[in-house]
């Protein structure tokens, strides 16, 4: 992999060969990261002092590219060697606060124009979204949340980054399909279901209507249970709204609760949004999988691996 710095001044300076990396794509928020190191020489220090941008190669492809939070110089045994760390581009938006706003007829490109372009993000694609009601951005928003909001209530979706740092405010679109059998070369592989915050019951209460409606997670309920939440809606909220906050509430809730995680040799080998099927008989574990994180790593010791966190297609 060749990677490369940006610094604050528009130059551009490739790394040495990188000893070891780490790159996580996760293609939302928490956002991606990745961790570089390499043989340290002094003219180094001023390039360093000063890098803004990080971009990785593999085999002639972007494979990452976002900002850096921090470098670092270190002498020990094994030599004097420096480290590059950052994240993708999310963190702009994660990182910078919304000052309050209310939207009338609000549209998603109008959305990203105010809270995403200022911040020197490319964009991808962007869907044909408009509001049907008042959207209001609270005081004490990030950026972030003012964009993912829009996306869940109007579209019913959350916006991603693409690998190049490419915002893509769209449903997303199923990726790359491939196996994992008891064939494929499995290095680690673990099964794990947490109920732990998972909702039985979101009771919603409307206090203009003095009226409730009541969603309930029937199957944690039947594996005994029980974990309500009170929500109130704000006085412009729809009935329809109100109904559909239950759900989105449970459904929330359930995203962490059964998750696969498998470790391959090689990188680069899925990214989020790809499609696994999963029939690995000795663990009892089959079936769907999105791929929702996957963490590439490289040392001159241990070589290239991909770590894979799958969860279940609903």
């Amino acid at each position: 992999m060749i990677g490369t710095i940006f610094t604050c001044d528009h130059k551009t300076f490739q790394l040495p060969a990188l000893l070891a990396w780490n790159l996580l794509h996760t293609g939302s928020v928490p956002c991606d990261s990745f961790s570089v190191s390499f043989l340290f020489q002094p003219d180094m220090t001023p390039v360093l002092e000063s890098a803004a941008g990080f971009l990785a190669m593999q085999n002639g492809k972007v494979v990452f590219k976002g900002i850096v939070d921090e470098f670092s110089i270190d002498l020990d045994a094994g030599g004097l060697t420096a480290s590059v760390n950052g994240r993708g581009y999310a963190a702009r938006l994660l990182d910078n606060e919304s000052k309050p706003v209310i939207y009338q007829d609000a549209t998603l490109s109008e959305i990203v124009r105010q809270h995403v372009t200022p911040y020197g993000i490319p964009t991808g694609e962007i869907a044909d979204l408009r509001a049907s009601s008042v959207y209001t951005v609270a005081a004490g928003s990030s950026q972030w949340k003012a964009l993912d909001n829009f996306c869940r209530t109007y579209g019913g979706f959350s916006p991603r980054f693409a690998v190049d740092g490419a915002l893509l405010a769209v449903p997303e679109k199923a990726g790359d399909s491939f196996a994992i059998t008891d064939d494929t070369p499995v290095t680690a592989c673990s099964l794990r279901e947490d109920r732990y915050g998972v909702l039985s019951e979101a009771l919603v209460i409307d206090k203009t209507r003095n009226a409730s409606y009541s969603v309930k997670n029937q199957d944690l309920i039947d594996h005994g249970g029980v974990c309500r939440r009170v929500l109130y809606t704000p006085g412009r909220s729809t009935w329809a709204a109100m109904r559909f906050t239950g759900e989105y509430q449970i459904q929330r809730s359930k995203e962490d609760q059964r998750c696969v995680s498998v470790t391959l040799p090689g990188s680069f080998v899925a990214f989020p949004g790809d499609r696994v099927t999963l029939r690995l008989t000795r663990l009892g574990i089959s079936g769907e999988f999105r791929v929702c994180e996957a963490e590439n790593s490289f040392s001159n010791q241990n070589g290239a691996e991909v770590e894979l966190t799958l969860k279940p297609l609903a």
